[in-house]
């Protein structure tokens, strides 16, 4: 079994900054491309940002140039660095990746339980 599992959610005021986090778990060969998305209340979920085994990122325009992705392979982490927060930034966040679990199997996608992300005054 595989499992990722966010952390680093919460409340922050606008203009400030969060760091998530977002471990991968269990049987692992090997991680593809992982990513972040959010979903905000009466919103379908979006792509925030994602990133390849070897470190190509990819945006949503929404979050260019004020949040990072990077990765450390060696801890089957990705993190999402999100600066200069916004009010509509607030969502739950979720990480999924792309991995393999055995050799002789083919990639699945795994989804994290989510982290509620609220930016407010």
């Amino acid at each position: 079994q595989v499992q990722l599992v966010e952390s680093g959610g919460g409340l922050v005021q606008p203009g400030g900054s969060l760091r998530l986090s977002c471990a991968a778990s269990g049987t692992i060969f090997s991680i593809n491309a992982m990513g972040w998305y959010r979903q905000a209340p009466g919103k379908e979920r979006e792509l925030v940002a994602d990133i390849t085994s070897d470190s190509s990122t990819n945006y949503a325009d929404s979050v260019k140039g004020r949040f990072t992705i990077s990765r450390d392979n060696a801890k089957n982490t990705v993190y999402l660095q999100m600066n200069i927060l916004k009010p509509e930034d607030t969502a739950i966040y979720y990480c999924n990746g792309n991995i393999r679990s055995r050799s002789w199997r083919g990639a699945s996608i795994y989804w994290g339980q989510g982290t509620q992300v609220t930016v407010s005054s």
